[in-house]
């Protein structure tokens, strides 16, 4: 029995030291509690070239896209409905190709910068009717005779024969321009028997009087008269003529005629069908070099200008290609930059759906790819380079001090100092520095970004 009173207590004794090993007075689990000493985190001066991007998102797409919606009235007031759909989505367009046709009338694509925005008629100048001289020289139809810009008898010539060609009727100028042109001519006539029949009697006059009257007398100078008169007649009704001559004959409606800045172009989509009515657009059709149009917002449209240089990148195609800025928009909003304006046969810059953005224009240095067209890509723009190896630290390590200094902190020998520095160029998270005092921070020293005060978890400076 005494030996098993013993163990016991011997029992309580040890389980007395083990307990004293797990608790704890308020004073040591208060120490125990404290975060360790923070540890400095730090990062070392590099030299290099500095460079600072701006990435965002843009589409593969030609330079002019037109939205083709015809909105002139049909001939004959006939019905507007689609008649022909010649070329699918994707199709090549060519210089002269008719590239819809609504109630019976074509709208042919021709080459030129300035938009369709008046029908072309005989009697009409200007940079309009130059484009369209030039592009039906360069098919084989010549109003050399014409000057440039000047729709004349030779541009009724090269456009009625550019019409027939294509198996189509050119319009006239005016649907009543036969009717007046023979209506002038029968004022000719008449005016050309007038003055004969005055010349006649002028001549009867001054025979009739022989010399008794030297001067003509009264008879004479009446004939005169009358003969001075149907001359003037004569004059007034051959130019009336030849004003209706030259104004009458076929035209160029702005509906049937679509100006495209380059060739071959092509269509990106077709909405219309044969038989349907017209009701908005009918086809979307695009021209030029391929370009890439993104969006920049507020914050990104300051560092970007003209000229900068840009990597393209297809992730689709894992194809890289350079470009350049070639233009920011001033306001945000839909992109319209560097495309025509509407045309009479509803032809609509066609743009880009857009945020509000500010919308940024770029230019491939070399021709993209074809079948890049139509693609998202990712445009990275370098907004900003150092002009050669400088001194970088991380932009954590750069502080401004209460007296508006900017210093970083630098850790020698396990001793802190602080190094005023003027910043420059910022990108990629780094920022380059110079240091005022020459010498006081050197590639390779460590500056202090920050300190890690418990595990995983770590503190700015």
């Amino acid at each position: 029995m005494l030996v098993l009173v013993a163990a016991g207590a011997v029992l309580l004794s040890g389980g007395g030291v083990a307990a004293s090993f797990g608790i704890k007075s308020p004073a040591q689990a208060a120490a125990d509690a404290e975060p360790p000493a923070p540890d400095t985190l730090t990062a070392p001066v590099e030299r290099r070239v500095v460079v600072d991007t701006v990435v965002t998102r843009g589409t593969v797409t030609a330079e002019q896209s037109f939205e083709v919606a015809p909105t002139g009235s049909a001939a004959g007031g006939s019905r507007p409905v689609i008649t022909k759909l010649p070329l699918a989505a994707g199709a090549r367009v060519d210089s002269g190709q008719a590239v819809l046709e609504v109630a019976g009338r074509p709208v042919f694509a021709l080459p030129g910068d300035v938009p369709v925005y008046r029908d072309l008629k005989p009697g009409a100048t200007g940079e309009d009717v130059r484009q369209l001289q030039t592009g039906l020289r360069s098919l084989g139809f010549d109003p050399g005779g014409d000057p440039a810009g000047t729709y004349g008898g030779a541009t009724k010539s090269a456009v009625r024969a550019f019409y027939a060609a294509r198996g189509y009727e050119p319009l006239p100028a005016s649907p009543d321009g036969q009717e007046r042109t023979t209506a002038a001519e029968d004022g000719v006539t008449a005016a050309e028997r007038a003055a004969a029949d005055a010349g006649d009697a002028l001549a009867a006059a001054r025979s009739g009087q022989g010399a008794a009257a030297p001067g003509g007398g009264p008879a004479v100078e009446a004939a005169r008269k009358q003969a001075a008169r149907t001359a003037e007649d004569l004059a007034r009704a051959r130019r009336r003529l030849a004003e209706v001559v030259a104004a009458n004959g076929p035209m160029v409606p702005s509906s049937e005629l679509l100006f495209l800045s380059g060739f071959p172009a092509r269509v990106d989509s077709v909405a219309g069908r044969v038989g349907g009515q017209v009701t908005g657009t009918v086809l979307t059709v695009s021209a030029g070099a391929l370009v890439v149009k993104g969006e920049l917002d507020g914050a990104d449209k300051g560092l970007i200008r003209a000229g900068q240089q840009v990597e393209i990148l297809s992730e689709l195609a894992g194809r890289k290609a350079a470009g350049t800025v070639a233009g920011v928009s001033d306001t945000p909003g839909p992109a319209t930059a560097g495309q025509s304006g509407a045309g009479g046969s509803g032809q609509q810059p066609a743009s880009r759906a857009g945020s509000g953005g500010y919308q940024l224009l770029v230019k491939p240095d070399d021709p993209l790819d074809p079948g890049l067209a139509g693609q998202d890509v990712r445009i990275t723009v370098r907004a900003a380079a150092s002009s050669g190896p400088v001194l970088v630290v991380p932009l954590s390590a750069v502080s401004a001090t209460a007296d508006g200094r900017t210093v970083v902190t630098l850790l020698r020998e396990g001793r802190r100092s602080q190094v005023e520095v003027t910043p420059g160029t910022v990108g990629g998270g780094s920022a380059e520095v110079r240091p005022l005092v020459p010498g006081s921070l050197a590639e390779g020293d460590r500056v202090v970004v920050g300190t890690r005060s418990a595990p995983g978890r770590t503190e700015a400076r």
